[in-house]
């Protein structure tokens, strides 16, 4: 589902070989040329939002704000190519509200339909997870499973498998989500380097011999309460090099 509206009350969407480096070391990839931005002060244009059950959704005054009691997929409607730098501002909610359960700050980018179909969003799904299985994508699940892991994953198009080596299925404090804590998540896909970044710290890094260099970018959460600001995708200024 979809509204142009800068505030959305929703019904549930009708029918339609890695390495993870975890480091102290804090850096920011320079951003190069701004190919989108979305400020969230002029509604919800720029998302295709897939809702498993009624909740609430708005973009104004600088904040897309999610408050959601299930599954809740919003997909940024351009297409990206790789190299890009995807970064955002995000905090996770506990303010005493039925949904602000501090978990699932979820993202899918370069994800696209295994099937070939255009955009990923063509493909109608209702918001539940599973549904999201047969996607080509890189994911990360940042304080899941009620803010007990943080996971990458690479997703192969297969409904069924979904790899996860044990050293993408992080448990630490430090990898989970603090409350009313305003974090800085930067996604990065460049050639065969993906990464995320929290706050400038590395948490996951994946050499990809056969990387996903085009495709869609989502915000996910389930039975959760987010705000989310300043929405910036760049080309890189410089080329990324090999890890040594």
């Amino acid at each position: 589902m979809s509204s142009t509206a800068s505030s959305r009350t929703f019904a549930r969407a009708a029918p339609f070989g890695a390495l993870l480096i975890l480091t102290g070391c804090v850096s920011r990839p320079a951003p190069g040329t701004l190919l989108h931005q979305d400020d969230f002060t002029r509604g919800l244009a720029n998302w295709h939002i897939e809702a498993e059950k009624p909740g609430r959704i708005t973009a104004d005054d600088g904040v897309l704000d999610i408050d959601v009691p299930a599954g809740a997929t919003l997909w940024f409607r351009p297409r990206l190519e790789s190299p890009v730098i995807i970064e955002f501002e995000a905090t996770a909610v506990q303010q005493g509200g039925p949904n602000d359960q501090v978990s699932d700050l979820n993202v899918f980018w370069m994800a696209h339909n295994a099937d070939g179909k255009q955009p990923v969003f063509a493909q109608v799904r209702s918001g539940a997870f599973a549904e999201y299985n047969d996607l080509l994508t890189y994911y990360v699940g940042l304080g899941g499973n009620r803010n007990t892991t943080s996971r990458f994953r690479r997703y192969v198009g297969d409904p069924a498998i979904r790899p996860l080596l044990p050293e993408h299925d992080l448990r630490a404090a430090t990898a989970l989500l603090a409350p009313n804590r305003e974090q800085t998540i930067t996604l990065i896909a460049d050639g065969h380097t993906i990464e995320f970044r929290r706050d400038g710290v590395r948490l996951f890094s994946l050499d990809d011999p056969a990387p996903y260099s085009t495709g869609w970018f989502a915000l996910r959460t389930t039975y959760s309460h987010l705000r989310v600001g300043k929405l910036r995708v760049f080309r890189p200024r410089e080329p990324r090099r090999p890890h040594t």
